[in-house]
């Protein structure tokens, strides 16, 4: 191509429009670089207070703990029942009352069986007394309406309600009891409410009865020669547990007339068991009890089958109280033990001799 001086503003111009039209690149700017990791704060340990170590548990005082819950239980459980009972004696129960304390027999037999259908016994009661034999037991030991009897351990009164009525007219009946108003968290003191509000309840029916308040640890009645018989129902095996038999036995002598009747019914033992041992089942051998009683002045005055029961093995997981009318496992093979009934047992009659 040939340029002249003409064209050559024009060339140059062309040029510059191009290179106008065709910028160089930019180069960018670097992306800015990421900020540094940052460090976590190591956190600073805050001190804990040391667990404080719980006290030692005492067995002891757990075990005491719980003795005395179950005592509330049963003292609550005792005053209800006793609230209840007192509450039967309406007018028309207090008239029954006054007419079986009216009526005469001619033998305390006769006054015992009046009893027995009587209603001021507590409800249950007489659902004993095909295993008890109440009136051919205390015919046994020669019981008469003029007697003078003291009972060792009234108990729930199963004894009492039948001896009151026969002994109100001509008679006398003396109980044992502990102390009503006794430690409150001592069970002693809760048998002692009990006896008390069993003659409570009924003042036409119990209010001849005289009671002798006992220490369980040294039991004195402080009766000297005025009773024709002692009885102690079911009652033996309490003594040897709590190594007070020999003393019972010597106060049911000297309460005792010359020629008294001491009347034993006990859970009878198998005849090589140690006495020790089995009064912790409820149970003492026969021959051991005989012994005993005998060594103490009382002559055996006879022996008789009345309470006896085959049925009883002697060999329960609780003792004597697995059978009726405790059952004390519960229902835990309830009718088996039903149908054994209740334990065998002996009853024996001792005399003191005249002088």
């Amino acid at each position: 191509m040939h340029i002249t001086s003409r064209t050559l503003p024009f060339v140059l111009a062309g040029a510059l429009a191009a290179c106008a039209s065709n910028p160089p690149p930019v180069e960018s700017a670097p992306p800015p670089a990421p900020p540094a990791p940052t460090q976590p704060t190591p956190a600073v340990p805050v001190a804990q207070p040391e667990a404080a170590t719980p006290p030692p548990v005492d067995p002891a005082e757990e075990k005491k703990k719980a003795e005395l819950a179950k005592l509330a239980e049963d003292m609550k459980a005792m005053e209800a029942k006793a609230d209840q009972e007192a509450a039967r004696f309406d007018d028309a129960l207090k008239a029954e009352v006054k007419a079986l304390l009216a009526a005469n027999h001619p033998s305390a037999g006769a006054g015992l069986r009046a009893a027995l259908k009587g209603k001021h016994r507590v409800p249950g009661n007489a659902e004993r007394d095909a295993a008890r034999h109440p009136v051919e037991t205390l015919e046994f030991f020669g019981l008469k309406p003029a007697s003078t009897v003291v009972e060792l351990g009234a108990g729930e009164g199963w004894y009492t309600e039948l001896l009151a009525p026969v002994l109100s007219k001509k008679g006398k009946l003396i109980v044992t009891s502990l102390d009503p108003n006794g430690p409150a968290d001592s069970r002693n003191t809760l048998y002692g409410k009990r006896v008390k509000r069993l003659l409570d309840k009924s003042p036409d029916l119990f209010g001849k009865v005289d009671v002798v308040v006992i220490d369980r640890d040294t039991p004195k009645l402080g009766i000297e020669g005025k009773a024709d018989l002692v009885i102690a129902i079911r009652e033996a095996h309490g003594w040897q547990r709590n190594g007070k038999f020999d003393t019972y036995v010597a106060e049911a002598f000297k309460a005792l007339k010359p020629g008294g009747v001491f009347g034993i019914v006990q859970h009878r033992a198998k005849p090589d068991a140690n006495p020790d041992e089995s009064a912790k089942q409820g149970y003492l051998p026969e021959a051991w009890v005989i012994q005993k009683v005998e060594s103490a002045g009382f002559k055996l005055g006879g022996k008789s089958e009345v309470n006896a029961n085959p049925k009883d093995t002697k060999d329960y997981p609780e003792g004597v109280w697995t059978l009726a009318p405790n059952f004390r496992l519960g229902d835990k093979d309830r009718a088996r033990y039903a149908a054994i009934g209740e334990s065998d047992r002996m009853t024996l009659k001792f005399v003191k001799p005249a002088r």
